[in-house]
C-alpha cells in the first residue's frame, strides 16, 4: 500500500472486481471506442459491465491491479518483458458470451491492437479509469505514479494506447505521443511509450526530430 498526495493506492483483490467494474463501464461509456464498439448506449452498461468483470480477473491473475481507497479509479498492467503466449483456447468462446452481438468487434480490436503493440520489453497500461465524479482530483495521476516508481526503479519502460491525441496526462509523466492507428470505420487510437529514466532505447526506430523514444514511423489504418 502506498500514500501518494494523501491518495491511498493499494493492490486490488478479487473482492474488488464488481466495483471497479463499474468503475471502468462508467468511466468509459462515452468514449470514442465505446461507441465504435457497442453503437447503442442502452446496450453499453451491461455489456461493459460484463467485459470489464472478465478484464479485471484476467488482471488479477496475469497483470497488476491498483485501486484507491474508495475503490473509484483502478489501473490494470501486463508486464511485457517476454513474447507473451497466445490467448486462450477459450478466449475467443468467452469473449463472445460476454460481450454478445458485439462480439466481432471487441474481437476485432483487441486483434488490432495486438499487432500495434511494441516488442520492446515494458508493462502494458491496458486500463485506467476514475469514476467521472471523482476525475480531476489527481487519483488517475496518483496510480500511474505508484506503478511507475516501479518500472523507474527496475528501468522498465510503460506504455499505453489512448483515444485522446493530447493525453496530457501522460505527456506531464514522461510519455512520448507516437504515431496512431485508426480503427476500421472508427476513432484514431494514440499510441504513447515512457522510456523511463534510463534513456531506453525506442521500441522500433524513429524519424521524429528531435528525436524521442517512439516506436513506430508509420501510422497503422
Amino acid at each position: 500500500m502506498t500514500i501518494t498526495a494523501r491518495v491511498t493506492v493499494r493492490r486490488a483483490t478479487p473482492d474488488d472486481v464488481d466495483a471497479l467494474a463499474e468503475v471502468l463501464a462508467e468511466a468509459f461509456h462515452d468514449s470514442a471506442v465505446a461507441g465504435w464498439l457497442i453503437p447503442d448506449p442502452t446496450d453499453r452498461p451491461t455489456i461493459y459491465h460484463r467485459y470489464f468483470t472478465t478484464v479485471l480477473a484476467h488482471g488479477l491473475e496475469h497483470g497488476h491491479v491498483d485501486t484507491v481507497a474508495d475503490r473509484t479509479a483502478v489501473a490494470v498492467w501486463y508486464p511485457r518483458l517476454h513474447p507473451p503466449p497466445p490467448p486462450a483456447p477459450t478466449h475467443q468462446a468467452a469473449l463472445a458470451e460476454v460481450t454478445g452481438r458485439y462480439g466481432p468487434l471487441f474481437a476485432l480490436m483487441e486483434a488490432l491492437f495486438e499487432v500495434g503493440h511494441p516488442d520492446t520489453p515494458h508493462h502494458h497500461l491496458a486500463h485506467l479509469a476514475v469514476r467521472p465524479a471523482r476525475q480531476g482530483r489527481g487519483l488517475g495521476t496518483a496510480l500511474l505514479d505508484h506503478h511507475h516508481r516501479r518500472l523507474d526503479a527496475q528501468g522498465v519502460a510503460a506504455y499505453v494506447a489512448t483515444t485522446n491525441p493530447r493525453a496530457t496526462l501522460y505527456q506531464r509523466l514522461g510519455y512520448h505521443t507516437c504515431p496512431p492507428m485508426t480503427l476500421p470505420d472508427g476513432p484514431t487510437v494514440w499510441r504513447m511509450w515512457r522510456p523511463g529514466p534510463a534513456g531506453l532505447p525506442a521500441a522500433f526506430p524513429s524519424t521524429v526530430s528531435p528525436p524521442v523514444d517512439c516506436f513506430s514511423e508509420d501510422p497503422i489504418r
